[in-house]
């Protein structure tokens, strides 16, 4: 049996350019969203808490540097 990757490749492989662009689009805003999930999970769990406790040293330090 084909699975769904396969079958998703195909179909990718069939569309127009205007329709894989539209698709592309979609795509990359879904990818986007998944992101922004994990990072606002991760965050709510604490994991990203080190970044934080990072640049709170390097301020007391008077070594942070501006983006």
């Amino acid at each position: 049996m084909t699975d769904r990757v396969e079958r998703l490749e195909r179909d990718v492989e069939a569309l127009s350019e205007s329709e894989l662009q539209r698709f592309a689009l979609w795509f990359t805003t879904f990818q986007h969203d998944v992101w922004e999930r994990r990072i606002a999970r991760d965050a709510d769990a604490g994991r990203l808490d080190f970044l934080v406790d990072e640049a709170r040293e390097e301020r007391r330090e008077r070594t942070l540097k501006d983006l």
